[in-house]
């Protein structure tokens, strides 16, 4: 059986998590920022200014999330931290006026990204990294964690579109609905205090 390690993705881990970019839907061309710029700045910037801005997060006191290496290979990412970092999810007509409470509070957090490279998937990688990305949470001090899923019971999003993970992992790991702006499309969160 495979030996999942989940790691903070710290400026010294930053070219696994490029690896884990790489391997299979948009993450490459992203560099996990779709959700941080609005969408004017996300098309002004290009892959490089991207992944340079990912990388200068990676070298912040509080890394913007954590790299799963399975057997010592850098296989996923996952996307955790204040969701008022979240702007295009703020101003976002689906989620932003479905959210509790303030978008503003610095302690609620959110988890907003995925990806495992495609040899990886199927082993438990996005589960791993979903139950660290709490515990990281908390250990933050965040009072709440949310997050924004794909119900795959409603549609079948290709596994590119399940950047965001899959409803039925959350509810699996204790969160609670409390929005559906879409039908496929929930609002998850889940209380850490």
């Amino acid at each position: 059986m495979a030996r999942i390690t989940i790691l903070p993705a710290t400026a010294e881990r930053f070219d696994d998590v490029e690896m884990t970019l790489t391997g299979g839907g948009d993450g490459k061309s992203c560099q996990c920022q779709w959700w941080l710029l609005t969408n004017r700045e996300f098309e002004g910037t290009t892959q490089d200014e991207r992944m340079r801005m990912l990388q200068e997060e990676t070298a912040l006191p509080v890394p913007p999330g954590l790299v799963a290496q399975v057997d010592g290979r850098a296989a996923g990412w996952v996307r955790v931290g204040p969701r008022s970092i979240l702007r295009r999810f703020a101003r976002s007509r689906i989620y932003g006026p479905n959210a509790q409470g303030s978008w503003e509070d610095e302690d609620v957090w959110a988890i907003s990204c995925f990806s495992v490279r495609r040899e990886f998937r199927g082993q438990g990688v996005s589960k791993a990294l979903l139950t660290a990305a709490v515990e990281q949470a908390r250990a933050e001090g965040a009072r709440r964690v949310e997050a924004y899923p794909r119900d795959t019971s409603v549609s079948r999003p290709s596994a590119n579109e399940l950047f965001r993970g899959a409803l039925s992992s959350f509810l699996a790991a204790g969160f609670s609905e409390t929005a559906r702006p879409r039908p496929d499309r929930p609002i998850v969160s889940l209380e850490l205090t």
